[in-house]
Parts: structure tokens; C-alpha cells; sequence
């Protein structure tokens, strides 16, 4: 597989992706990228074939126009992204998480809920809060179905954008949702942390044991914990679904919470943690980025929290939406969470021509991914 070197541009121009490397110094790209070579340091994985993909077969878009002042496909083609490996993870990466799982799992969520304002007639909604780790108040929504059993639960994440509602379109059917509110966002506000993205992502960034996303991670595992305290008989039937945010949180998160049997990730964030500082955005990563001229030891820091990094060690089936074209999360992390899939866990990449930007066939490919979603989540 392919590795993208950084954190800098002549790291990526030594490795041949001289577009990447120019979309750091000029304003849009154009033409194919050059091939890169050598394989990733310390990888002794076998090459395999490649994960299923679904989404190739529907219509595609015209090319997409745009008034960025960069290019949001870096110039790479599909076969190019699908190339790009991710990075290893740095020493004690398993041992840090494990011992925060432990943390979170020790948590007695002290669930309060009460009935919603909102009303839905296929749902029960309820407002929800539970108290996660630090003694963090987490504040969200719980749907459960007005007719039939409660066979699965789902956890679901949200953008960096927050939440201010349950979704009430999700593809499920005979499921408990909760939907949490990750701390200092929306329902879960807790100064000082900031809950806007360019201030957020960057709370204790220098501190990794206090790391706000490490602290959302933990959020999810004891969100888990709260639906199982409420289902009990859910155990082994609990799946996550994020986007953005939510997805790059999701791939924190799920390989070290064996309770969690499936996940969904779009357009995951915080994967290839060096590629994320270096492309040009207009996500979070722009606001690290810009913390990172005066702290040239973001990355190091940043290590712990790769979602490529951590995907490496997923277990359970995953389907994972990615886009050829993102102005927000750079498309090769994206694909980098995607392609550190193992490929003998029903693992399934679903393509979209675009995430964060709205595009002629958004509609008829977002239909095809929540089909896809209803058949992947009704297993569970």
C-alpha cells in the first residue's frame, strides 16, 4: 500500500505526491496525481484484495465546481486513495486506550430521562443525561419504538456541528437509539470547553491524558454503558453510527469496547493525523493546523488520537461511507480509516462522490447508503 510521508511538504513531494504537495502552495490543483511508492514502515500485513465497495454503480456527479481556494480532491483518483495506508500507531497506543476503557467502564452513568417536548408516531422520545467521566454531565436523546420489541440498540454520533434533535429517519426499525450530546456540545455543554469545533479541538491539545477527544471517546463507551443499563437483554446487539466527528470518534472508540458488535463511519475524521495537519481544509483540522506554526509537536501528541491508527484494530463488521471530494475532512484521511480495515470481517467501503458539500446525486446516494444502512443494522 501507498504511504503519504509527513508532516511537511517536502515529505510528500520525497514520496512522489507532487499534487498534495502543491495544493500546500497553490490555490487549485489540476491533472493526475503521480503514483507513490514504498510500503508502510513496520507494516507486515499481507496484501489483500481490496474491501467491497459499494456506491461505484450509481450516477456519478459532473465534475464538481467550486470557489475554494483549494482543490477539495487533492487531484487523487479513487485507485489513488484506495492506496493510501495508515500509519502505525506510536508506542503504548493500545495500553493508553485500554486503560481509558477501564476508566469509562468504571462509571455509573446515573441515567435521569424525562418525556420530550417533541413527539414522533413512530418513536417514544425522551430527553436523557448521564453523567460520563470527570464527572461530566452528557445530555441527549433517547427514541425508542412505539410498536414492537427492542431487539438492538444503536448509539449515534454527531458533527462537529452538534446536534439539536434526534433524527428520526434512521434506517431502523425494533432499535433503542441514544443519541449523545459528546462533552462541551450542544446538550452537553461544560466550559471552559468551547463549544465551537476551532476551539474544541484544540482543548488540552498539549495534555493527552485531558485531550478533549479522548474525552468524547469515553463519552460514547459510557453512552454504551447507559443503554445497556436500561436494556440489559442488548448485550452483544449494540451497534454506533457517527459522522464526520462522530465517525472519527466512533473509530477512537470501537475497537477497545467489545460491546459495541458493528459500527457505520462517514466521512470519518482524525484519520492519518499527519496528512489531517498538512492538507488544506475548512474543518477543524485548519484550526490545529494554524495551532501548529508556533507548537511543532502537535503531532506527536496527535499520535494517540489517529482514527486510521486505531482502525487497524477493529474486529467487529464495519461499513464505512467515504468521499472523493470533501472541502472539510481531507478524502485521504477519510480513506485512510477505510482501508485500515481488516478485510475478513464483512468490512464494506460505500463511495460518495462528495461529503460536507452539496452535489447533483447527493440525494440519490445518500437514498443508497441508508438502504445499505437498514440491511447492515437489522443483522445486529
Amino acid at each position: 500500500m501507498k504511504t503519504l510521508a509527513g508532516p511537511n511538504r517536502r515529505g510528500f513531494l520525497r514520496y512522489g505526491l507532487a499534487a498534495i504537495g502543491a495544493a500546500l502552495a497553490e490555490p487549485v490543483l489540476a491533472g493526475p496525481v503521480p503514483s507513490a511508492s514504498g510500503d508502510l514502515p513496520g507494516d507486515r500485513r499481507p496484501a489483500l484484495a481490496p474491501l467491497p465497495e459499494s456506491g461505484k454503480n450509481l450516477p456519478m456527479s459532473p465534475k464538481m465546481k467550486h470557489h475554494f481556494p483549494f482543490d477539495p480532491s487533492y487531484g487523487l483518483t479513487l485507485e489513488d486513495l484506495r492506496a493510501i495506508a495508515p500509519p502505525e500507531p506510536p508506542p503504548g497506543f493500545d495500553t493508553f486506550w485500554q486503560a481509558r476503557y477501564m476508566k469509562a467502564l468504571a462509571v455509573d452513568p446515573k441515567l435521569a430521562m424525562r418525556t420530550a417536548k417533541t413527539s414522533h408516531p413512530d418513536w417514544i422520545v425522551q430527553d436523557i443525561s448521564f453523567t460520563s467521566t470527570d464527572g461530566v454531565t452528557i445530555g441527549g436523546w433517547l427514541l425508542v419504538p412505539r410498536h414492537g420489541k427492542i431487539r438492538r440498540g444503536l448509539v449515534v454520533g454527531h458533527g462537529y456541528g452538534g446536534r439539536v434533535a434526534p433524527n428520526f429517519d434512521l434506517p431502523v426499525k425494533e432499535t433503542a437509539v441514544l443519541f449523545p450530546c459528546f462533552r462541551g456540545i450542544s446538550r452537553s455543554l461544560h466550559p471552559p470547553i468551547s463549544p465551537e469545533p476551532a476551539f474544541h479541538v484544540l482543548h488540552d491539545i498539549d495534555k493527552p491524558e485531558r485531550y478533549v477527544i479522548g474525552g468524547c471517546v469515553e463519552d460514547l463507551w459510557v453512552a454504551v454503558s447507559a443503554l445497556i443499563a436500561l436494556f440489559p437483554d442488548l448485550g452483544g446487539r449494540i451497534g454506533y453510527s457517527g459522522i464526520s466527528f462522530g465517525g472519527g470518534i466512533g473509530a477512537l472508540a470501537i475497537p477497545f469496547d467489545p460491546r459495541i458488535e458493528r459500527g457505520f463511519l462517514e466521512v470519518p475524521t482524525f484519520g492519518n493525523r499527519a496528512l489531517w495537519l498538512e492538507l488544506p481544509t475548512t474543518g477543524s483540522a485548519d484550526a490545529v493546523q494554524r495551532y501548529g506554526r508556533s507548537h511543532p509537536d502537535v503531532l506527536d501528541h496527535l499520535r494517540l488520537f489517529d482514527a486510521a491508527s486505531a482502525a487497524t484494530r477493529i474486529s467487529v463488521p464495519m461499513l464505512v461511507a467515504v468521499a472523493l471530494f470533501d472541502p472539510a475532512v481531507a478524502p485521504p484521511c477519510q480513506f485512510s480509516v477505510a482501508n485500515a480495515l481488516p478485510r475478513a470481517n464483512c468490512n464494506e467501503i460505500f463511495i460518495l462522490d462528495a461529503g460536507h458539500f452539496d452535489y447533483p446525486m447527493d440525494s440519490v446516494q445518500q437514498a443508497a447508503l441508508s438502504e445499505r444502512n437498514r440491511r447492515f443494522f437489522e443483522v445486529t
